[in-house]
């Protein structure tokens, strides 16, 4: 099993917000260029986020992005389900899915799927924006210079301007 891009570029839009919300807006260019995702792939993950009320969209010159809550308040887990849905290892765990599996009452595997996907959801819900904020912060006192910019370090000369806005 693996998480889809969609997943892991949504993880780290969020945790480069996390890292650089001062209160005000991150433009989506800075957060793009330091994440190395294209704009418009950046912008689709935006929509699911701010829909799933996991970030605020601020329109105009300075406009970007800011956390809708406080990063220890917002896991992995929630991350995860903006973008990519309930979190479940095969289609038969999660009934609402149109492939669900019509064996469910007498399928001895069930059991083992759905456990799994609630440990991994459990872990993911225990993982905070603010654990890898800090994580991401000890490891920028790690890395050496000769391995190339940190992208979760700040863009030099950073411009805020309104083709940044949501």
């Amino acid at each position: 099993m693996r998480v889809s891009t969609r997943g892991r570029y949504a993880l780290r839009i969020m945790v480069d917000l996390a890292i650089h919300s001062d209160g005000s807006p991150v433009p989506r260019r800075d957060i793009a260029t330091r994440q190395e995702i294209s704009a418009n792939y950046g912008a689709q993950l935006c929509r699911q986020l701010r829909d799933a009320g996991l970030i605020i969209g601020v329109k105009g010159p300075g406009g970007g992005y800011t956390l809708a809550r406080g990063a220890a308040t917002i896991s992995a887990g929630d991350v995860m389900r903006a973008v990519e849905g309930p979190i479940s290892i095969v289609h038969s765990t999660d009934s609402s899915d149109e492939f669900s599996c019509t064996r469910l009452d007498r399928c001895t595997n069930h059991v083992l799927w759905e456990g799994l996907a609630q440990v991994m959801a459990d872990f993911l819900d225990s993982v905070t924006l603010q654990d890898l904020h800090d994580q991401a912060q000890q490891m920028a006192g790690d890395v050496q210079e000769e391995e190339g910019p940190n992208p979760f370090l700040p863009l030099e000369n950073s411009a805020r301007d309104s083709a940044d806005a949501p």
